[in-house]
């Protein structure tokens, strides 16, 4: 296949897809293990200095917020980072903890773009950015999913989307038609906030799924967030919900309000003021800090945080999700 022209972008974690095969094989289980433990817990046994770790879905929609919470609050360092998020990798970028960047896009929808992220790349905090469009990395995901190193798309050929990544252009043996080929993208750790699951790890999410089924085949240790835990019966009563089985995940933590300030499809819509607090705090690094310290390192868990905002807030937000259906 011969190669016309190569991305300039690093390839931060290039894929072993037989290593990644023989993980899984050895470290996965396929007993039905109880997995249900707090958010303090799954981040300490889970997440390590240095690790490549992707969160799940974008924009502020089912965000795995109070985990991304605490992997700031346990201290850890030097993370390479992926996915498409906003809120949970902009509160990374700020805490300083991010070193390499697969970027999609990390912005504040209708606020702008990322102070915290255009002060750590420019300052050299981050030290690699690599691009990739919104679909060209879920495919990366999904390359690895499927066990292949590779694989062949039409999007990002003629950008430079593609001129930042680390993807290839080749013509096509078959045709002689120019494709672009996105790398496997194999994650250390990934986080991924659900609507309910069993204690177990059979996950299911209602509405829009994201790339979740990517994800969580893409992830050696895989740790879900779930608004409930249910009985593994009533997983079994819409089985076509099951986005994620129990042997791919390693942690089921119960974090209802677990996206928050983001919002939870049919659950709570996104707190609009809670969000514009972090838009205003980020533009100066001081704000920044003060807004981690108040809503991070100053709060032992998930549960103190939903504390800050009181019960008769987040009720509003779940009626207006009711409102809304």
């Amino acid at each position: 296949m011969r190669v016309l022209e190569s991305g300039q972008g690093e390839l931060i974690q290039p894929p072993d897809l037989d290593e990644f095969r023989e993980w899984n094989r050895a470290k996965k289980s396929r007993k039905l293990e109880d997995k249900l433990m707090d958010e303090h817990e799954a981040i300490r046994r889970f997440v390590f200095d240095g690790c490549y770790i992707g969160t799940e879905l974008y924009g502020t929609v089912r965000a795995p917020m109070s985990l991304t919470r605490e992997v700031i609050r346990q201290g850890f360092k030097d993370l390479r980072v992926a996915g498409q998020g906003v809120l949970e990798l902009d509160l990374w970028i700020a805490a300083g903890i991010v070193k390499k960047l697969d970027i999609t896009y990390i912005g504040l929808e209708v606020y702008g773009v990322s102070k915290a992220l255009r002060r750590a790349v420019e300052s050299g905090q981050i030290e690699s950015v690599t691009e990739w469009s919104n679909a060209g990395i879920t495919w990366r995901f999904k390359a690895a999913a499927m066990g292949v190193p590779f694989l062949p798309i039409r999007s990002m050929i003629g950008t430079d989307t593609f001129r930042y990544s680390a993807a290839k252009l080749v013509e096509d043996p078959f045709t002689g038609m120019k494709v672009c080929l996105v790398p496997a993208l194999i994650l250390d750790v990934a986080l991924i906030h659900v609507h309910r699951a069993d204690r177990y790890g059979n996950a299911q999410i209602d509405g829009i799924s994201g790339f979740a089924f990517e994800m969580a085949r893409a992830a050696k240790r895989l740790i879900i967030s779930a608004e409930e835990i249910v009985p593994t019966d009533e997983i079994r009563r819409h089985p076509d919900r099951t986005i994620i089985p129990y042997y791919l995940v390693d942690a089921v933590v119960h974090a209802p309000f677990g996206s928050h300030p983001g919002e939870m499809a049919y659950h709570y819509v996104r707190d609009e003021d809670a969000i514009k607090e972090w838009v205003e705090a980020s533009a100066t690094e001081e704000g920044t800090q003060a807004y981690l310290k108040k809503y991070v390192y100053d709060v032992p868990d998930h549960q103190a945080y939903l504390g800050l905002f009181g019960k008769e807030r987040l009720d509003a937000l779940r009626a207006a999700a009711e409102a809304a259906r």
